[in-house]
Protein backbone atom coordinates (compact mmCIF):
# COMPACT_ATOMS: atom_id res chain seq x y z
CA UNK A 1 0.00 0.00 0.00
CA UNK A 2 2.36 2.99 -0.47
CA UNK A 3 -0.61 5.40 -0.56
CA UNK A 4 -0.89 4.06 2.97
CA UNK A 5 2.76 4.59 3.73
CA UNK A 6 2.86 7.79 2.31
CA UNK A 7 0.05 9.10 4.24
CA UNK A 8 1.91 7.70 7.65
CA UNK A 9 5.13 9.32 6.61
CA UNK A 10 3.80 12.82 5.92
CA UNK A 11 1.40 12.67 9.23
CA UNK A 12 5.06 11.61 11.23
CA UNK A 13 7.06 14.33 9.50
CA UNK A 14 4.48 17.21 10.06
CA UNK A 15 3.51 16.08 14.04
CA UNK A 16 7.41 16.24 14.51
CA UNK A 17 7.71 19.82 12.81
CA UNK A 18 4.24 20.97 14.74
CA UNK A 19 4.16 19.24 17.77
CA UNK A 20 7.96 19.09 18.72
CA UNK A 21 9.37 21.97 17.12
CA UNK A 22 6.85 24.26 17.08
CA UNK A 23 6.54 24.68 13.10
CA UNK A 24 2.40 25.09 12.95
CA UNK A 25 2.70 26.25 9.17
CA UNK A 26 3.71 22.43 8.36
CA UNK A 27 0.23 21.75 9.21
CA UNK A 28 -0.83 23.64 5.63
CA UNK A 29 0.85 20.17 4.18
CA UNK A 30 -1.30 18.09 5.90
CA UNK A 31 -4.46 19.18 6.88
CA UNK A 32 -7.44 20.92 4.53
CA UNK A 33 -8.04 24.50 4.69
CA UNK A 34 -11.42 23.11 5.29
CA UNK A 35 -10.01 21.49 8.00
CA UNK A 36 -12.16 20.87 11.04
CA UNK A 37 -10.69 19.02 14.78
CA UNK A 38 -13.28 17.68 17.39
CA UNK A 39 -11.90 17.10 21.23
CA UNK A 40 -13.01 18.03 24.21
CA UNK A 41 -13.98 21.81 23.06
CA UNK A 42 -17.66 22.65 22.50
CA UNK A 43 -17.45 23.90 19.08
CA UNK A 44 -14.89 22.04 16.45
CA UNK A 45 -11.44 24.03 16.12
CA UNK A 46 -10.27 25.05 12.36
CA UNK A 47 -7.27 24.86 11.19
CA UNK A 48 -6.30 29.05 12.55
CA UNK A 49 -7.97 27.80 15.66
CA UNK A 50 -5.74 24.96 16.12
CA UNK A 51 -2.59 26.35 15.11
CA UNK A 52 -2.88 29.02 17.96
CA UNK A 53 -3.94 26.08 20.30
CA UNK A 54 -0.55 24.34 19.54
CA UNK A 55 1.19 27.47 20.23
CA UNK A 56 -0.39 28.29 23.63
CA UNK A 57 0.53 25.01 24.30
CA UNK A 58 4.35 25.12 23.52
CA UNK A 59 4.25 28.64 25.44
CA UNK A 60 3.48 26.55 28.15
CA UNK A 61 5.48 23.35 27.68
CA UNK A 62 8.82 25.05 25.66
CA UNK A 63 10.41 21.63 25.66
CA UNK A 64 7.24 19.63 24.64
CA UNK A 65 7.70 16.29 22.62
CA UNK A 66 5.25 13.92 20.87
CA UNK A 67 5.60 10.62 20.44
CA UNK A 68 3.29 8.79 18.04
CA UNK A 69 3.19 5.11 19.11
CA UNK A 70 1.13 3.85 16.58
CA UNK A 71 0.11 5.35 12.76
CA UNK A 72 -2.62 2.86 11.42
CA UNK A 73 -4.17 3.99 8.11
CA UNK A 74 -6.71 2.32 6.22
CA UNK A 75 -8.35 3.71 3.32
CA UNK A 76 -9.27 7.16 3.51
CA UNK A 77 -8.94 6.61 7.65
CA UNK A 78 -5.63 7.12 9.78
CA UNK A 79 -5.65 6.22 13.69
CA UNK A 80 -2.60 7.70 15.51
CA UNK A 81 -1.99 6.80 19.06
CA UNK A 82 0.49 9.33 20.92
CA UNK A 83 1.74 10.22 24.36
CA UNK A 84 3.22 13.79 25.18
CA UNK A 85 5.88 15.16 27.81
CA UNK A 86 6.92 18.12 28.90
CA UNK A 87 8.00 20.87 31.74
CA UNK A 88 5.11 23.33 32.45
CA UNK A 89 7.14 26.52 32.41
CA UNK A 90 4.03 28.73 31.47
CA UNK A 91 0.77 29.73 32.12
CA UNK A 92 -1.68 26.98 30.87
CA UNK A 93 -5.38 27.70 30.68
CA UNK A 94 -4.94 30.53 33.77
CA UNK A 95 -2.54 27.92 35.53
CA UNK A 96 0.84 29.24 36.56
CA UNK A 97 3.93 27.74 35.56
CA UNK A 98 4.18 24.65 38.36
CA UNK A 99 7.46 23.35 36.96
CA UNK A 100 6.54 20.20 36.78
CA UNK A 101 7.28 17.31 34.17
CA UNK A 102 4.30 15.97 32.90
CA UNK A 103 3.13 13.00 30.66
CA UNK A 104 -0.73 12.55 28.49
CA UNK A 105 -1.53 10.51 26.04
CA UNK A 106 -4.07 10.21 23.75
CA UNK A 107 -5.72 9.13 19.91
CA UNK A 108 -6.62 10.93 17.10
CA UNK A 109 -8.76 9.65 14.18
CA UNK A 110 -8.51 11.08 10.76
CA UNK A 111 -10.49 11.42 7.80
CA UNK A 112 -8.66 12.10 4.29
CA UNK A 113 -10.28 13.43 1.58
CA UNK A 114 -7.45 13.59 -1.45
CA UNK A 115 -3.95 14.23 -0.24
CA UNK A 116 -5.12 16.01 3.07
CA UNK A 117 -7.18 15.60 6.20
CA UNK A 118 -10.28 17.06 6.32
CA UNK A 119 -11.08 15.88 9.58
CA UNK A 120 -10.36 14.81 13.09
CA UNK A 121 -11.52 13.46 16.29
CA UNK A 122 -9.07 13.74 18.86
CA UNK A 123 -9.84 11.85 22.82
CA UNK A 124 -7.03 12.35 25.91
CA UNK A 125 -8.18 12.45 29.43
CA UNK A 126 -7.09 16.53 30.66
CA UNK A 127 -7.92 14.96 34.04
CA UNK A 128 -4.36 13.08 33.74
CA UNK A 129 -2.73 16.53 32.61
CA UNK A 130 -4.62 18.74 35.84
CA UNK A 131 -3.94 15.94 37.85
CA UNK A 132 0.09 16.15 37.01
CA UNK A 133 -0.10 19.46 37.26
CA UNK A 134 -1.25 19.25 40.53
CA UNK A 135 -4.70 20.91 39.61
CA UNK A 136 -6.54 18.12 40.74
CA UNK A 137 -6.22 14.96 42.71
CA UNK A 138 -7.63 12.01 41.14
CA UNK A 139 -8.85 9.70 43.52
CA UNK A 140 -8.27 6.22 43.77
CA UNK A 141 -10.84 3.75 44.75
Amino acid sequence: MPHAESRRTLIKNVWEATWNQGDVDALDHLLSSDYLRHGGEPHPQDLRTFKASILTTRSAFPDLSTVLDDVVIEGDRAAVRWHSTGSHEGTLMGVPATKRRVEVGGATFARFDGDCIVEEFVTWDPRALLSALGIISVGQD
